[in-house]
């Protein structure tokens, strides 16, 4: 399976709260005809997102498609699942193979270390021997849990395909605690999201322009905005020699420390900077002068669903 460097995240079509929006099929297909259109077709959701909501709106506009033109990531989220089922992880797929009107995942999550090992243990054992298992990752999880989540999937003939974390220039835990290194070590795709912060890196908001105030994105980010306008300072200031928007800095950094970002597109402008993003290419000086910015604004952005990584 050839991954294109960029995935696009459709969490925000889930309409949970976390951004402050309404969106629509209506509104959205532009965005998933433009992405495609760029070769951009890996798409990550999960049932969580909406309780389903995410997955039926990315499933009306794959319809008709043939199945090996887009490349879907989906997630077993523990507190989700029925805990009194004898087949968990099938009821699960069934429900989300039914949303997304597919019969087989492409990548496929245990989104959180919530009761692990258990759940990683349960995909495991229901993928042995099939040969429709997908590349099976986990999220969310610190270096131990991950070691743990191989070695539960080797015993079972598979093997850890991918990790994703959340990771950008202000929060590298999971580069800190060696997970990075040891993906890389070990064959292991590294997906990281909130490579943006939701917004918060894009160069759109400051303190005359916040973010929601209603929304959970606002919440974290609105009372730092005079420190994160230090760092959109600085991202304009590399973005201005490559010839692109703020925003696509952040996501070429990622792409230059080996990790494959997820960004979440809400617009059609969305997708065409990740375009842009992905021929971005940073000098070690410029993402030395990135880091060392971020590191001085002492943020911690961690969110209230995770952890930092140790």
């Amino acid at each position: 399976m050839k991954l294109p460097k960029i995935a696009l995240g459709a969490w925000a079509w889930g309409n949970d709260g976390t951004f402050g929006q309404n969106l629509t099929a209506e509104t959205l297909k532009p965005i998933f005809e433009t992405a495609m259109e760029n070769g951009l077709n890996l798409w990550d959701t999960a049932y969580a997102y909406g309780m389903g909501t995410s997955e039926k709106t990315l499933g009306t506009f794959l319809k008709g498609l043939p199945r090996d033109s887009y490349i879907i990531s989906d997630k077993l989220t523990p507190q989700c699942m029925d805990y009194s089922s004898k087949t968990p992880v099938k009821d699960m797929l069934d429900t989300e193979y039914g949303f997304l009107g597919i019969d087989r995942m492409d990548i496929y999550w245990v989104h959180n270390p919530v009761d692990a090992p258990k759940w990683i243990t349960e995909v495991a054992e229901y993928f042995e021997g099939r040969e429709d298992a997908p590349m099976i990752g986990v999220s969310n999880h610190n270096l131990a849990q991950i070691k743990e989540a191989d070695a539960i999937l080797r015993a079972h003939g598979l093997k850890l395909g991918a990790v994703q974390n959340h990771y950008s220039l202000l929060n590298r835990s999971s580069e800190d605690s060696g997970i990075l290194d040891y993906c890389r070590e070990n064959g292991i795709v590294f997906f990281a999201y909130m490579v943006l912060e939701q917004g918060a890196l894009s160069g759109k908001y400051d303190t005359k322009h916040p973010m929601p105030a209603d929304s959970g994105r606002g919440q974290t980010y609105n009372p730092v905005l005079d420190k994160l306008e230090i760092m959109n300072e600085k991202l304009s200031e590399i973005a201005e020699k490559h010839g692109v928007a703020p925003a696509q800095i952040p996501v070429a950094w990622s792409i230059a420390k080996g990790a494959l970002p997820i960004i979440g597109v809400t617009k059609t402008r969305h997708v065409e900077d990740a375009v842009k993003a992905a021929n971005v290419e940073l000098s070690a000086d410029e993402i030395r002068a990135l880091e060392e910015t971020a590191d001085s604004l002492g943020l911690d952005v961690i969110r209230g669903w995770e952890k930092k990584m140790e």
